[in-house]
Parts: structure tokens; sequence; C-alpha cells
């Protein structure tokens, strides 16, 4: 509402006739004011969201400055322990020998150095010296920022829950971290962004997966496995998703093209921004300052999440929309629940249905996606590629309405009897 209902409005009101005025004295035609409302909200709007994102993310992570410190405590102490303690008589006590974990640190420490120093030298702007010591340089701060954000990461979704996972924040921090480095050693240029873009990436990966594996080593650990053996079947479990994943990915890009209108990919694109204005200097910072003092203000007003509120101005609006009908439909599954007069147990089982039923129609969105994005990239289905094209406008409406229909129907269509224990609360 701040973004498109305010800002975007008032500035293509008020500054919108000069540049048409510019446009037309420098002999182009004028603009349409949808693409004008567009370039503003583009140019103006997003970097001021970037400054309230920057401030929401470090404010996210002031607020868990205890849990992060015990987090990187933790990680201290487990690394000395596994470097001292030999192996464990108890089955379920036997973690993989640290040796091994540290040989595999240094291999892909040694693999990061030769892509960094790939993506620095591909720019062929730099000399040899630079180009080395920036590699050099880029890994060690992926090896000790990826170490210390996964333990933070691992230990607050392990103690509290996944949905408190702050890997934006630690990602943010670690992108302007690695650019400032770099910067000082005189790395710059697309070589520069790319290397700051792999270091943020490789951070951002091993936070989010260090999060689903002390999940997995948690529930392992009620059940009564050996950590050794999960620890291995992770490793495995990321190896096969590395190599598999990147043919969706390949897929998707040939279709849309990542960071293109039908595929903005928004945190993607806020990370390219903020390395492009770091590295290549091109960063609009008076208005990244505005949007600072906007984060400083959406605090003092406690709002609940800085963050998100930030995310939403950045988000597309077809995007952002999309979200708030979600909420709409949830809002009329509870109003139909509440007239139904349903008890505790009751609401509770209808409320973990609409969770399911939710997750699985998103799970079948995405696989239905990278079906529509290889017919796209292909083209050699012609009347599939005919309908996908120009689907008629009122199909979109009655499947819309038909998936209401199911997301209302089924929650309250398991409520169960009245009679029927409340459902296990879910480990989170």
């Amino acid at each position: 509402m701040l973004a498109w209902g305010l800002l975007v409005p008032l500035l293509t009101y008020t500054i919108g006739p000069y540049i048409q005025a510019a446009q037309a004295a420098s002999g182009g035609a004028p603009l349409p004011w949808a693409d004008l409302a567009g370039a503003i909200y583009f140019s103006v709007v997003r970097p001021i969201a970037v400054g309230g994102m920057l401030v929401g993310a470090s404010y996210t992570l002031f607020r868990m400055r205890k849990q992060l410190g015990l987090g990187i405590a933790r990680a201290i102490s487990d690394l000395k322990k596994s470097a001292s303690v030999a192996e464990a008589t108890n089955r379920t006590e036997r973690d993989l020998n640290a040796k091994v974990v540290f040989l595999g640190i240094a291999v892909v420490l040694l693999a990061m150095v030769g892509l960094y120093w790939y993506f620095i030298h591909a720019a062929g702007n730099l000399s040899n010296t630079k180009v080395i010591v920036g590699a050099i340089v880029a890994a060690i701060v992926m090896i000790v920022l990826g170490f210390f954000f996964a333990a933070v990461s691992g230990n607050l979704v392990g103690m509290i829950g996944s949905s408190n996972n702050p890997v934006s924040g630690l990602t943010l921090c670690t992108l302007v971290i690695a650019a400032l480095l770099l910067v000082a050693l005189g790395v710059s240029g697309v070589g520069g962004v790319a290397a700051v873009l792999g270091v943020a990436a490789v951070v951002c990966v091993s936070s989010a997966v260090a999060g689903e594996m002390l999940q997995d080593l948690k529930v392992g650990h009620i059940l009564g496995g050996t950590p050794r053996s999960m620890q291995i079947g992770d490793v495995m479990g990321v190896i096969v998703a590395s190599l598999l994943l990147f043919w969706p990915l390949m897929i998707l890009d040939k279709a849309y093209h990542f960071g293109s209108a039908d595929l903005p990919a928004p945190q993607a694109g806020l990370m390219a921004m903020l390395s492009k204005g770091i590295v290549g200097g091109d960063m609009a910072w008076p208005l990244v300052i505005v949007g600072i003092l906007l984060g400083f203000a959406l605090i003092l007003i406690e709002v609940r999440s800085p963050m998100l509120f930030s995310v939403g101005m950045y988000l597309p609006l077809g995007t952002t929309f999309a979200i708030f009908v979600g909420g709409l439909v949830r809002w009329a599954t509870d109003k139909f629940r509440d007239r139904a007069n349903l008890n505790d147990a009751q609401k509770a089982r209808v409320e973990n249905s609409g969770v399911l039923t939710a997750s699985g129609l998103i799970a079948g969105e995405a696989l239905c996606g990278l079906v529509v994005a290889a017919i796209v990239s292909s083209r050699s289905d012609k009347k599939m590629w005919t309908l996908v094209e120009h689907a008629p406008w009122f199909a979109a409406i009655i499947a819309v309405v038909v998936l209401v229909a199911i997301m209302i129907k089924v929650p309250l269509a398991n409520a169960g009897s009245p009679d029927e224990p409340a459902p296990p609360t879910a480990i989170m």
C-alpha cells in the first residue's frame, strides 16, 4: 500500500510531467504512463525498500543477539570437542570423524578459490595479484561466515523452529562484509560483483541447509538414530540435490530469464542490486538512506516485522496481492469454521488440514510451473505452446474459483467428530 498506493502515484504525479517533457525535448516519444510508473517504482521506490530491508535484517539479528551468541559459542565448543574427543562407544553419540569433516572443508575451500578466481578473472580488468588475493579473501570470508552462520541457523531452528531462521539477514550481512572487503582490496567491476554474489549464495544456502539438517538430526535423536549415519545421508542428499536442481533452474532461466517480469526473483535481485551498488559504485545512496530512515521509523512505531514490511515494498505487486488473496481465503475459512460452532479439537483439525491443502497446492503448482517452463523453453509441442501462450482469461477465473472452493471446503470437511481427540502438535 505504501509503495503502490502512495509513493508511486505521488511521484508519478509530481515528477512525471518533467520526465515526459525531458523525453520530448530529447526527441523521444512520450512514455506510456503505466511504463513511467513502473520505471519510478523500479528506480526510486525499490532502492528505498532496500534501505528498509538493511535495517530490518540488522534489527532482526539485534533482537536475536543472545541466541546468536549462544549459537557461535556452541559452534566453537563443538569444534574443540570434535578435534579432541575420541570416537564415542555409544552408538547414538557417534559423529563423522573430525578428520573427514576438515578434509571436506579443505576441498570445498580450494574449489571455491578456483570458482571465485574464475569469476574475478573473467572480468579481465584486474591484475593477476588482485585476482588471486580477491579469490582467496572471498573464499576465506565464505568459509568463516558460512561456519558461524550455519551454526547459528542450525541452533535457532533446532531450538525454536524453521520460521525463525534468519537466512535473509545473515545473507545480507555476508554480502555487505564481502563487498566491503573486496572493495578495500581494489577488486571491482563485474568480476567483483560475481565474487560477492558467489560468497553470499554459498552462505545463504549453507545457512538454510543447516537449519533443515538440524531438524533432521533432532528427529533422528528422538528416534534413537546414529548421528554419523544421518550425517552421511544428509551429505548425500545435498550432493544429489545440487546435481539435480541445476536442470530445473536452467529450464526456468531459458523459458523466462531470472529477473524478468515473468520470473522476478526478488531476493536475488536485491542481492544483485546491493553487490552492484557497493562494488560497482552505482548505488542510489540517497534513496537507500531514505529507506534506512524509514526502517528506523518502522521500529519506533513498533511494526511487528520491519523486514517483512520492506520486503512487501520491494516485491512486485502481483506477488504481494496473491499473498493477500491467500489471507482472504484463510479469513473466509475461519468465518465458516466459527459459524459451525466447532470445539477446539475440531478447529485444530481444520487448521491442520488447511495448511496441508495449501502446501499440496504449492508443491503441485511448482511442479506444474516446471512443466509449463519446459514447454515455453522448447516450444516443440505447438498445440501446448499455443494453449500456454494464448490461454483464455475466463479459464483462469474458473480455476481460481475452483481452487478457492477447494481450500475452504476441504479443511471444513476434515473437522471430524467432536468426540475425537485433538491432533498432536507438529514438530517445527
